[in-house]
């Protein structure tokens, strides 16, 4: 009975340093090598480049503080599904968790598989996406696809191996490319920084303007929002996935604090890297070399600069790691959700059992039959442009779970308070909220496709409902 017991329980195996290195390793992907190309092209100048970056540093921040708060109040695997289903109603917690399996979680494994294997190409030309292995006419596999599927398969079996092996492979390879991503920048402004290049991408300060070719296009009235929730799109997904370490909860050691504080350090650091990334690229390129990188590689111009023709594969090589240890974190944090909405009845029954590892070993090998799918589909990306919309909806709304809470479950214990409440919650409120708004106006061709996945959840709901009453 004992033995039995301790196998469907998950083992308290993460320490704080572990928690820190998931949510700063979930984070870290390739997003910050790329994404400032298409926020200089929609933004004009180095001002409102380093402001975008600094209102998603801000946005992070104050949303991991207010998670604090709730990852102390119900310390259990499963993180935000749990936080919307208590705030909310078990249906809010569904649609969340259905979305997150559907393509917030999936897409995104996908996603950085695929870039891990597109860099891998750079030092093994081979493993290319232009190097087609199979032709079905209806489906091309590239070598690219394969690599990215063989990387997640692999990543998966390791995490089914218990929580242990895990966390080193996620400790050890953030902090190599925390370590990595620090030299580049010390190496960028020491080796590579140009004064008459900083002084130039400076000459148009903080304006907004949209940069086609070589032209400024002022922007008018309400255009420059648009312009603004635009360029979020792509740094809000790279600072995204910090809240993975809240899914397994029931891992870590003293959850209550070591979440709360994990949360806030984590994203502090990424945050302070990010900022630091692109005040080195504005001092080692031009904004039209920012904005018009090959493929958008930004990381990669840089690194060619700071180190010339040997640049190229340096930069390929901290890609992989990042890529690798990124979503290491994003497999191993994100089958919990699906293990609990299991356990409530909302997911398939298989997934709510633990192997002898004492992990959710069925919940894994789902998670990774998806994101396989989702390489070989070729979609992946514009299925992460529909969800960025869904993504800050239900960061809205589990934030303003907070102030529900308070009011409607006064009694329950909060060994943590979220930082600055009210006000800090309200800010990242009422500030995601424009995005949102905005992207429905500027964005809505994907915008409202991100919307009906999550509606699509409604019926899926109340079959897992009904499926539920009728097992019991």
């Amino acid at each position: 009975m004992k033995s039995s017991t301790k196998k469907n329980n998950f083992k308290r195996s993460l320490g704080l340093l572990d928690a820190t290195m998931i949510v700063a390793g979930s984070m870290i992907g390739s997003g910050i090598f790329i994404v400032s190309a298409d926020i200089v092209r929609n933004v004009g100048s180095a001002g409102a480049l380093l402001l975008v970056w600094l209102l998603t540093g801000f946005l992070t921040i104050a949303a991991a503080l207010s998670y604090g708060e709730l990852s102390a109040m119900f310390p259990k695997a499963g993180g935000q599904y749990v936080y919307l289903r208590e705030s909310f109603n078990s249906l809010t917690g569904f649609l969340y968790g259905w979305s997150f399996f559907a393509v917030i979680q999936t897409g995104s494994i996908a996603a950085v598989g695929v870039a891990f294997s597109k860099f891998s190409a750079y030092v093994f030309p081979s493993l290319s996406e232009n190097n087609i292995l199979l032709d079905l006419g209806f489906l091309q596999i590239s070598a690219a696809q394969l690599t990215s599927i063989i990387l997640v398969v692999f990543l998966t079996y390791i995490n089914t191996r218990g929580v242990k092996e895990g966390k080193i492979i996620q400790t050890v390879f953030t902090l190599v490319k925390l370590i990595a991503l620090f030299g580049l920048i010390i190496f960028g402004f020491i080796l590579a920084a140009r004064a008459d290049v900083w002084k130039a991408n400076w000459s148009t300060g903080f304006s907004i303007n949209k940069l086609e070719g070589n032209t400024l296009i002022p922007y008018s009235g309400f255009a420059i929002m648009g312009a603004v929730a635009a360029s979020l799109v792509g740094s809000l997904f790279s600072s995204d996935s910090w809240n993975n370490v809240t899914f397994i909860a029931r891992e870590i050691k003293n959850p209550s604090k070591n979440i709360g504080r994990s949360l806030f350090l984590g994203t502090l650091i990424v945050s302070l890297i990010y900022i630091a990334t692109n005040i080195m690229y504005l001092s080692v390129l031009t904004l039209d070399e920012i904005a018009h990188s090959e493929n958008d590689r930004v990381g990669v111009a840089a690194s060619q600069h700071i180190f010339g023709a040997s640049g190229t594969y340096i930069i390929a090589i901290l890609l992989m790691v990042s890529t690798f240890g990124c979503n290491n974190g994003l497999i191993l944090s994100g089958a919990r959700v699906y293990h609990r909405m299991a356990k409530d009845g909302l997911f398939f029954k298989k997934l709510s059992k633990l192997n002898k590892n004492g992990v959710p070993e069925k919940a894994l090998w789902m998670q990774c039959i998806w994101a396989s799918v989702l390489c070989l589909s070729g979609k992946y990306n514009e299925l992460l442009d529909y969800v960025i919309f869904v993504v800050l909806i239900f960061y809205i709304l589990t934030i303003a779970g907070i102030f529900r809470l308070r009011k409607t479950k006064p009694e329950l214990d909060r060994p943590y308070k979220a930082i600055g409440y009210p006000v800090l919650p309200a800010i990242y409120i009422v500030t995601a909220s424009s995005i949102c708004i905005m992207l429905l106006i500027y964005k809505y061709s994907s915008s409202l496709p991100g919307l009906a996945i999550v509606l699509l959840g409604i019926p899926i709901y109340y079959y897992f409902v009904n499926k539920d009453k009728k097992d019991k």
